[in-house]
């Protein structure tokens, strides 16, 4: 498994985009793809639920030598193994938390990522110990309905500013990839362009040839 500086494309399970699909299924054609990271993100599902399908996808994760992201609950992914968590800032700093090892369960090698929207929330989140940080989102998206896009120039800032593994997410598709690459990001977060698309390895493999053309 790659640490995570060595990580470039972030893909997802999202409940909201399954169409019917087996995620177990899904999770193995992102893995095929390249996907050094697929999470596992569940929002109306009830907890049970997750952690039942969070068992089931951690194998497939681990043979492929991706990292499986709990988003949520950081319990859940000490539970089934998985190496990594990721929490919003409602999540964490909204719940009164100031440090990841507050949620972090003991003795865990568990490591936690952060959502920030801004360059202030950024710094926060680095301080706060979070391991990745998530920027974004960068262009408008439905899976984040009603909240603006930071536009470029967070992701121009992240990559002066971010001393950690940082990902780009929101809205990121084919056609406008190369801008975010040329604004700084080395690893992006993409949600419905891959699980959009009726060949979701084939759509990796597309994301990942371009971002490490970009990158080397």
């Amino acid at each position: 498994m790659k640490p995570l500086a060595d990580c470039l494309l972030y893909a997802f399970v999202d409940a909201a985009y399954l169409d019917g699909r087996d995620p177990e299924v899904l999770c193995r054609q992102l893995c095929d793809g390249g996907a050094d990271l697929v999470q596992l993100r569940a929002k109306d599902w009830p907890v049970d639920d997750i952690a039942h399908l969070a068992k089931r996808l951690a194998p497939i994760t681990a043979d492929a030598g991706v990292r499986l992201v709990i988003n949520d609950h950081p319990d859940i992914a000490a539970d089934v193994g998985a190496p990594t968590a990721h929490l919003g800032q409602e999540d964490f700093f909204d719940a009164g938390h100031r440090q990841v090892d507050e949620v972090k369960p003991s003795d865990s090698a568990l490591e936690l990522g952060l959502s920030t929207h801004s360059p202030e929330q950024a710094v926060r989140a680095c301080d706060a110990g979070a391991d990745y940080v998530a920027i974004g989102p960068v262009f408008a998206t439905p899976t984040k309905p009603g909240r603006p896009p930071v536009t470029l120039d967070y992701v121009s800032w992240a990559a002066t500013n971010i001393d950690r593994p940082w990902f780009a997410i929101g809205g990121i598709n084919l056609d406008n990839l190369a801008d975010i690459l040329t604004a700084g990001a080395r690893r992006v977060c993409v949600v419905s362009a891959l699980l959009r698309t009726p060949d979701v390895a084939g759509a990796c493999r597309q994301f990942k040839e371009r971002i490490l053309s970009a990158t080397h």
